[in-house]
């Protein structure tokens, strides 16, 4: 029997390897792929050490400070004026307190009708009470600041940490100025008009009315004309000015096709002014003026045009002695036209300071503002 024939193994041949990019074993890229994230998370947990040029500064420091600077401010003023404040509370001690409590819920009737405008100047809800008391807050700071930039400033924080972008919280604050402007100018002359035969206009207008004129166009002649110089020959500032008129255009043409806007700016534009004259009304009847209702009103926004003339914070000094003249015009006694004034100072201004003060710093704790 024949065996079969033996299989005869063939020789291994070597095959060369083609050239590329050398790997490493198995057992030597595991170890380095897994230790790559422990030292990113290390290198990421180690913080960056600061640059020697750059200074640090605490922030919670700072926002301590801020939200001490109120009261330090509200007690520097009130330290100036407490001669004053002491003579008001002695005037008020013998007053009506039922015309009083009166003046003070037509105060808190005005901090509503200013929620109002501003509510009426955005697209956006605001929250009605944060609103409010922004407003009562704004109040203190509008005292330390002239041409109302304090209560701007308030405002502007507001809104933009509510997320209005900073060219429409700004423009909303230029509406607001210029619709309470225009509504005050409206009713003052309303008024005045129909009580042509009451309004002693000889002894609230300057003797040299003529020179006073002159004067006054030629300050705003000379104000527009610088103004625009600068918009000609500074192209940043013209690009800036543009822009924030086209927003500010925009956003009027939006919110005047919304009634309750509408009503919400220009309502509260109409009311601001007769809820002071209101409260001024109320204090002159706790001291017993011995003047209507109607001509106090009258005095009041005839001394509100006069004293808004030169800027002061919160129209203290300006609109208090322009207030006083025409108290007096009307027919009343000084002794008593100076207590009213001052009565009506301590209900809007003297009374609310620092429990304003505190509302600023609650809300800027609070990150509200």
């Amino acid at each position: 029997m024949s065996s079969p024939p033996l299989a005869v193994a063939a020789p291994a041949t070597t095959v060369p390897a083609l050239p590329g990019p050398a790997t490493a074993p198995a057992s030597a890229t595991a170890p380095e792929s897994a230790a790559a994230p422990a030292s990113a998370t290390v290198a990421e947990s180690v913080p960056a050490p600061a640059s020697p040029g750059r200074l640090s500064f605490p922030t919670g420091l700072l926002k301590r400070a801020l939200c001490l600077l109120p009261l330090l401010l509200i007690g520097a003023w009130t330290a100036v004026h407490w001669h004053v404040m002491y003579a008001g509370a002695t005037r008020l001690a013998s007053a009506d307190p039922g015309w009083l409590l009166a003046g003070l819920f037509f105060t808190c009737l005005s901090w509503a009708a200013a929620s109002c405008i501003r509510q009426g100047a955005v697209l956006e809800r605001l929250p009605s009470r944060l609103l409010y008391a922004t407003q009562f807050a704004a109040g203190a700071a509008n005292h330390l600041l002239p041409g109302g930039l304090g209560a701007h400033a308030v405002t502007l924080r507001f809104l933009n940490r509510r997320g209005l972008p900073l060219s429409r919280a700004t423009g909303s604050i230029a509406l607001y100025s210029l619709t309470k402007s225009v509504a005050t100018t409206l009713v003052t002359t309303t008024f005045l008009t129909l009580s042509l035969h009451t309004v002693p206009y000889g002894a609230l207008l300057p003797d040299d009315p003529g020179t006073a004129l002159a004067v006054g166009g030629a300050a705003v002649a000379a104000g527009l004309t610088v103004a625009g110089l600068l918009l000609t020959f500074v192209r940043p500032l013209r690009r800036l000015v543009t822009d924030f008129l086209r927003t500010a255009l925009t956003d009027v043409r939006r919110l005047h096709t919304r009634p309750a806007r509408v009503l919400a700016l220009w309502g509260g534009a109409v009311a601001f002014p007769l809820l002071q004259a209101s409260v001024v009304a109320a204090v002159a009847a706790s001291l017993h003026l011995p003047l209507p209702w109607l001509d106090v009103v009258l005095a009041y926004l005839a001394a509100n045009a006069l004293g808004s003339v030169v800027p002061s914070p919160g129209g203290l000094g300006s609109v208090d002695a322009a207030l006083v003249l025409a108290l007096t015009a009307f027919g009343a006694p000084a002794p008593l036209a100076a207590a009213t004034v001052i009565g009506y100072r301590v209900l809007t201004v003297w009374l609310p300071l620092l429990p304003g003060a505190l509302t600023l710093t609650a809300l800027v704790r609070s990150k509200v503002l």
